[in-house]
Protein backbone atom coordinates (compact mmCIF):
# COMPACT_ATOMS: atom_id res chain seq x y z
CA UNK A 1 0.00 0.00 0.00
CA UNK A 2 1.36 3.42 -0.97
CA UNK A 3 1.56 6.27 1.51
CA UNK A 4 -1.02 9.02 1.25
CA UNK A 5 0.17 12.60 0.78
CA UNK A 6 -0.02 13.47 4.49
CA UNK A 7 1.93 10.37 5.49
CA UNK A 8 4.56 11.21 2.89
CA UNK A 9 4.87 14.71 4.33
CA UNK A 10 5.12 13.35 7.88
CA UNK A 11 7.87 10.96 6.80
CA UNK A 12 9.84 13.73 5.09
CA UNK A 13 9.32 16.06 8.08
CA UNK A 14 10.51 13.58 10.71
CA UNK A 15 13.77 13.04 8.80
CA UNK A 16 14.61 16.67 9.58
CA UNK A 17 13.79 16.50 13.30
CA UNK A 18 14.85 14.52 16.34
CA UNK A 19 11.22 14.07 17.29
CA UNK A 20 7.69 15.06 16.23
CA UNK A 21 4.77 15.36 18.65
CA UNK A 22 1.21 14.38 17.79
CA UNK A 23 -0.04 17.89 18.61
CA UNK A 24 2.47 19.43 16.19
CA UNK A 25 1.21 17.20 13.39
CA UNK A 26 -2.43 17.91 14.29
CA UNK A 27 -1.75 21.65 14.03
CA UNK A 28 0.21 21.44 10.79
CA UNK A 29 -2.24 19.20 8.93
CA UNK A 30 -5.49 20.45 10.52
CA UNK A 31 -6.75 16.94 11.27
CA UNK A 32 -7.74 15.12 14.45
CA UNK A 33 -5.32 13.39 16.79
CA UNK A 34 -7.04 10.10 15.93
CA UNK A 35 -6.18 10.60 12.26
CA UNK A 36 -2.55 11.36 13.10
CA UNK A 37 -2.30 8.30 15.34
CA UNK A 38 -3.64 6.16 12.50
CA UNK A 39 -0.92 7.61 10.26
CA UNK A 40 1.70 6.91 12.93
CA UNK A 41 0.53 3.31 13.28
CA UNK A 42 0.81 2.72 9.54
CA UNK A 43 4.26 4.32 9.33
CA UNK A 44 5.54 2.43 12.38
CA UNK A 45 4.19 -0.90 11.14
CA UNK A 46 6.27 -0.43 8.00
CA UNK A 47 9.34 0.46 10.10
CA UNK A 48 9.53 3.94 8.57
CA UNK A 49 9.46 5.72 11.95
CA UNK A 50 9.93 4.90 15.65
CA UNK A 51 7.14 5.52 18.11
CA UNK A 52 8.04 7.73 21.07
CA UNK A 53 6.04 9.00 24.03
CA UNK A 54 3.55 11.40 22.45
CA UNK A 55 4.90 11.20 18.93
CA UNK A 56 7.48 9.72 16.57
CA UNK A 57 11.20 9.89 15.76
CA UNK A 58 13.31 8.84 12.77
CA UNK A 59 14.60 5.30 12.62
CA UNK A 60 18.22 4.84 13.71
CA UNK A 61 20.55 7.18 11.83
CA UNK A 62 23.27 4.50 11.81
CA UNK A 63 21.18 2.08 9.73
CA UNK A 64 19.71 2.60 6.30
CA UNK A 65 16.01 2.17 5.70
CA UNK A 66 14.93 -0.86 3.67
CA UNK A 67 15.27 -0.14 -0.04
CA UNK A 68 11.57 -0.06 -0.92
CA UNK A 69 10.89 2.28 2.02
CA UNK A 70 13.53 4.75 0.82
CA UNK A 71 11.53 5.15 -2.37
CA UNK A 72 8.96 7.11 -0.32
CA UNK A 73 11.48 9.67 0.95
CA UNK A 74 11.87 13.07 -0.74
CA UNK A 75 10.53 11.88 -4.08
CA UNK A 76 10.04 15.36 -5.54
CA UNK A 77 13.62 16.36 -4.71
CA UNK A 78 15.04 13.13 -6.11
CA UNK A 79 13.09 13.58 -9.34
CA UNK A 80 14.33 17.16 -9.80
CA UNK A 81 17.91 16.10 -9.06
CA UNK A 82 17.69 13.22 -11.51
CA UNK A 83 16.40 15.34 -14.38
CA UNK A 84 19.21 17.86 -13.99
CA UNK A 85 21.85 15.13 -13.80
CA UNK A 86 20.43 13.41 -16.88
CA UNK A 87 20.68 16.66 -18.85
CA UNK A 88 24.46 16.59 -18.38
CA UNK A 89 24.79 13.15 -20.00
CA UNK A 90 24.74 13.32 -23.83
CA UNK A 91 23.40 10.71 -26.23
CA UNK A 92 26.00 8.09 -27.06
CA UNK A 93 27.86 8.33 -23.75
CA UNK A 94 29.08 5.44 -21.62
CA UNK A 95 27.64 5.64 -18.11
CA UNK A 96 27.96 3.70 -14.89
CA UNK A 97 24.91 3.97 -12.64
CA UNK A 98 25.50 2.89 -9.05
CA UNK A 99 23.15 1.91 -6.27
CA UNK A 100 20.45 3.84 -4.45
CA UNK A 101 16.99 5.21 -5.04
CA UNK A 102 18.15 8.60 -6.36
CA UNK A 103 20.23 6.82 -8.99
CA UNK A 104 17.08 4.93 -10.00
CA UNK A 105 15.40 8.28 -10.61
CA UNK A 106 18.34 9.17 -12.86
CA UNK A 107 17.78 5.94 -14.80
CA UNK A 108 14.16 6.93 -15.39
CA UNK A 109 15.26 10.38 -16.55
CA UNK A 110 17.67 8.78 -19.05
CA UNK A 111 14.98 6.67 -20.72
CA UNK A 112 14.55 9.13 -23.59
CA UNK A 113 18.30 9.18 -24.38
CA UNK A 114 19.69 7.37 -27.42
CA UNK A 115 22.69 5.12 -27.99
CA UNK A 116 23.78 5.07 -24.36
CA UNK A 117 26.02 2.31 -23.08
CA UNK A 118 24.98 1.79 -19.47
CA UNK A 119 26.86 -0.36 -16.98
CA UNK A 120 25.42 -1.01 -13.54
CA UNK A 121 25.38 -3.23 -10.48
CA UNK A 122 21.83 -2.07 -9.75
CA UNK A 123 19.19 -4.57 -10.91
CA UNK A 124 16.36 -2.05 -10.74
CA UNK A 125 18.31 0.35 -12.99
CA UNK A 126 18.83 -2.47 -15.49
CA UNK A 127 15.11 -3.25 -15.48
CA UNK A 128 14.16 0.40 -16.00
CA UNK A 129 16.55 1.00 -18.90
CA UNK A 130 15.77 -2.38 -20.44
CA UNK A 131 12.53 -0.77 -21.63
CA UNK A 132 14.48 1.27 -24.20
CA UNK A 133 16.02 -1.00 -26.89
CA UNK A 134 18.19 1.93 -27.98
CA UNK A 135 20.14 1.74 -24.71
CA UNK A 136 22.68 -1.05 -24.24
CA UNK A 137 22.73 -2.29 -20.66
CA UNK A 138 25.41 -4.44 -19.06
CA UNK A 139 25.03 -5.73 -15.50
CA UNK A 140 28.24 -6.50 -13.62
CA UNK A 141 28.48 -9.83 -11.82
CA UNK A 142 28.76 -10.08 -8.07
CA UNK A 143 27.12 -11.08 -4.80
CA UNK A 144 23.39 -10.34 -4.73
CA UNK A 145 22.06 -8.22 -1.87
CA UNK A 146 18.40 -9.21 -1.86
CA UNK A 147 17.15 -6.29 0.24
CA UNK A 148 18.83 -3.71 -1.98
CA UNK A 149 18.43 -5.30 -5.43
CA UNK A 150 22.10 -4.87 -6.29
CA UNK A 151 25.40 -6.73 -6.71
CA UNK A 152 28.58 -6.11 -4.70
CA UNK A 153 31.84 -7.81 -3.78
CA UNK A 154 35.23 -8.51 -5.34
CA UNK A 155 33.77 -9.81 -8.59
CA UNK A 156 31.84 -6.57 -9.03
CA UNK A 157 34.92 -4.46 -8.29
CA UNK A 158 37.06 -6.51 -10.68
CA UNK A 159 34.51 -6.07 -13.47
CA UNK A 160 34.21 -2.36 -12.78
CA UNK A 161 37.98 -1.84 -13.05
CA UNK A 162 37.98 -3.24 -16.60
CA UNK A 163 36.21 -0.13 -17.92
CA UNK A 164 36.62 3.63 -18.02
CA UNK A 165 33.32 5.49 -18.31
CA UNK A 166 32.41 8.92 -19.64
CA UNK A 167 30.12 9.47 -16.66
CA UNK A 168 29.71 7.79 -13.30
CA UNK A 169 26.58 8.50 -11.24
CA UNK A 170 26.57 7.63 -7.55
CA UNK A 171 24.29 8.15 -4.60
CA UNK A 172 25.34 7.98 -0.96
CA UNK A 173 24.08 7.12 2.49
CA UNK A 174 25.30 10.30 4.12
CA UNK A 175 27.45 13.42 3.79
CA UNK A 176 29.68 14.81 6.52
CA UNK A 177 31.60 18.10 6.59
CA UNK A 178 34.73 16.37 7.88
CA UNK A 179 34.55 12.90 6.35
CA UNK A 180 32.97 13.64 2.98
CA UNK A 181 30.84 11.04 1.18
CA UNK A 182 29.62 8.12 3.31
CA UNK A 183 27.62 4.92 2.95
CA UNK A 184 26.09 2.39 5.31
CA UNK A 185 27.70 -0.73 3.90
CA UNK A 186 31.46 -1.18 3.27
CA UNK A 187 30.88 -3.27 0.14
CA UNK A 188 28.52 -0.65 -1.29
CA UNK A 189 31.04 2.07 -0.44
CA UNK A 190 33.78 0.11 -2.23
CA UNK A 191 31.74 0.03 -5.46
CA UNK A 192 31.12 3.78 -5.28
CA UNK A 193 34.80 4.39 -4.59
CA UNK A 194 35.92 2.52 -7.71
CA UNK A 195 33.07 4.06 -9.73
CA UNK A 196 34.53 7.52 -9.11
CA UNK A 197 38.04 6.37 -9.99
CA UNK A 198 36.89 4.78 -13.26
CA UNK A 199 34.86 7.76 -14.56
CA UNK A 200 35.96 10.86 -16.48
CA UNK A 201 33.11 12.81 -14.90
CA UNK A 202 31.67 11.76 -11.53
CA UNK A 203 28.21 13.00 -10.55
CA UNK A 204 27.04 12.70 -6.93
CA UNK A 205 23.24 12.84 -6.62
CA UNK A 206 22.04 13.45 -3.05
CA UNK A 207 19.22 15.43 -1.45
CA UNK A 208 19.72 17.73 1.53
CA UNK A 209 18.68 15.11 4.09
CA UNK A 210 21.89 13.14 3.51
CA UNK A 211 23.85 15.74 5.51
CA UNK A 212 24.55 14.57 9.05
CA UNK A 213 23.45 10.96 8.57
CA UNK A 214 25.82 8.71 10.51
CA UNK A 215 26.72 6.22 7.79
CA UNK A 216 29.89 4.41 8.82
CA UNK A 217 31.69 3.55 5.57
CA UNK A 218 33.77 6.28 3.93
CA UNK A 219 33.58 6.52 0.13
CA UNK A 220 35.72 9.54 -0.80
CA UNK A 221 36.41 13.11 0.29
CA UNK A 222 34.20 15.58 -1.55
CA UNK A 223 37.10 16.71 -3.75
CA UNK A 224 37.08 13.31 -5.48
CA UNK A 225 33.81 14.02 -7.31
CA UNK A 226 33.26 16.58 -10.05
CA UNK A 227 29.62 17.52 -9.48
CA UNK A 228 27.04 17.47 -6.72
CA UNK A 229 23.38 17.61 -7.72
CA UNK A 230 21.19 18.45 -4.73
CA UNK A 231 18.01 20.31 -3.80
CA UNK A 232 19.44 22.61 -1.11
CA UNK A 233 22.74 23.59 0.50
CA UNK A 234 23.53 25.99 3.31
CA UNK A 235 26.04 28.77 2.70
CA UNK A 236 28.60 26.85 4.78
CA UNK A 237 28.05 23.65 2.81
CA UNK A 238 28.37 25.51 -0.49
CA UNK A 239 31.66 27.07 0.61
CA UNK A 240 32.99 23.72 1.81
CA UNK A 241 32.24 22.04 -1.51
CA UNK A 242 33.44 24.80 -3.81
CA UNK A 243 36.67 25.12 -1.81
CA UNK A 244 37.31 21.47 -2.69
CA UNK A 245 36.66 22.01 -6.39
CA UNK A 246 33.18 20.49 -6.51
CA UNK A 247 30.77 22.04 -9.00
CA UNK A 248 27.22 22.41 -7.70
CA UNK A 249 23.85 22.17 -9.40
CA UNK A 250 20.86 23.00 -7.20
CA UNK A 251 17.67 21.43 -8.48
CA UNK A 252 14.07 22.35 -7.78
Amino acid sequence: MDLNERQQQILNWVQQEDRLLVEDMVTRFSVSSQTIRKDINQLAERHLVRRTHGGIAPVSSTENLPFDHRLFLNGDAKSAIAHQAAKMIPDGASVFLGVGTTVEYVAKALLSHRHLQVFTNNLTVATILGNNPDIRVRVLAGKLRHRHHDLVGEETLSGLRQYYFDYGVLGCGGMDEGQGILDFDPEEAAVSRVLVEQSRHSLLVADQHKWGRKAMARVHPFMAVDWLFSDYLTTEQTHLLTSQGVQIQLCS
